[in-house]
């Protein structure tokens, strides 16, 4: 149970704040910094990020390395580091040490049945920030973070695939082709490598991308999804043809939605031709423009097929799928 002590510490904190910033505002929060409870030195490092009071830098520093000693003890839960990482990020820390130490960090606790590691945020933190700070070449950041493409939690791969994508680098993407190909159990981690890759490389990266439609399951979905946000022809002419060929019909929603997702003149004349021809395509038209959130226009356009169609199954069909739209819930 909190002690009234404890509580007191964690209100003070909070009240500092919330007050303009004075130098007695500092000079408390770095008493908090030094504070051996890690909770209340986590709320402290998030106050001096939110209040930028960089002339405290040096001070997370210190206490980022103090609680790297003995870390399950210290620091159980990884709040400390994870919330003075996000502190240093968010004061533009410009220095690499902290964030090179949080990116290696792992943190094994014990929980029922075995051990688990906490540090993964932190190391989807530093991850981000590395890309900021000078002192370490391009290359060499990305020798740090292939490391982290293997991570074993799927967050810190996705923070380290969209680290990879600020970089900018050619040979970021070349990592990023490698990790698609290997394949991963989260689908956000293929979502993540889809996009970034899409991003650094523009058109050369949609027959690459493309390639995934073939494989069926998540990965074919996150590439259709990806391949739809570039907004691209040669992405749309992808996506036609695989869902011609398709059997599954989840899959044939979810590539309508990459579709619907170019906000392409001829897609959106796709779409509305399914619509208007009824049968079992045109239902599966309107899921997809619901899940890309097609705007009003383009809707009011799609009730019109409805009606075309003859259909009277459409109707309630189209209002169903509509109102999931408005709702964000599909």
């Amino acid at each position: 149970m909190r002690n009234a002590a404890f509580e007191q510490k964690l209100a003070t904190v909070e009240a500092l704040r919330k007050r303009p910033v004075s130098p007695e505002t500092g000079d408390a929060l770095r008493k908090f910094l030094r504070d051996r409870n890690n909770f209340v030195v986590s709320k402290a490092a998030a106050a001096v990020g939110a209040l930028g009071l960089k002339d405290l830098i040096p001070d997370l520093c210190a206490a980022f390395e103090r609680f790297l000693a003995d870390a399950v003890k210290t620091d159980p839960q990884c709040w400390a580091k994870s919330a003075i990482a996000k502190a240093l990020a968010d004061l533009g820390h410009d220095e690499p040490g902290v964030f090179l130490g949080g990116l290696a960090h792992e943190q094994f606790e014990p929980v029922w049945g075995g051990r688990q590691d906490t540090a993964g945020p932190l190391r989807g933190a530093c991850a981000l920030a590395l890309v900021s700070c000078r002192g370490i070449g391009d290359v060499d950041l990305l020798r740090h973070l292939t490391t982290r493409l293997t991570d074993r939690e799927g967050t810190v791969r996705v923070d380290t695939v969209r680290a990879i994508g600020h970089i900018g680098r050619a040979e970021g993407a070349l990592l990023l082709r490698l990790r698609a190909l290997i394949g991963d159990d989260e689908p956000e981690v293929m979502g993540a490598c889809f996009s970034t890759l899409l991003s650094l490389e523009g058109g050369r990266g949609i027959e690459f991308v493309g390639g995934f439609l073939e494989r069926g399951g998540d990965a074919a979905g996150e590439a259709a999804l990806a391949l739809g946000l570039t907004h691209e022809a040669a992405a749309l002419e992808l996506l036609r043809e695989r869902w011609t060929r398709e059997p599954d019909p989840e899959t044939r929603v979810t590539l309508l939605t990459g579709i619907a997702l170019t906000r392409l003149a001829e897609a959106v004349g796709f779409l509305i031709g399914l619509v208007a021809d009824g049968g079992t395509a045109a239902e599966s038209a309107l899921r997809a423009a619901a899940a890309a959130r097609v705007p009003d226009d383009v809707a009011a356009r799609l009730k019109d097929a409805v009606a075309r169609s003859g259909d009277p199954r459409l109707d309630a069909a189209f209002e169903r799928h509509m109102a999931t739209k408005a709702s964000g819930a599909e």
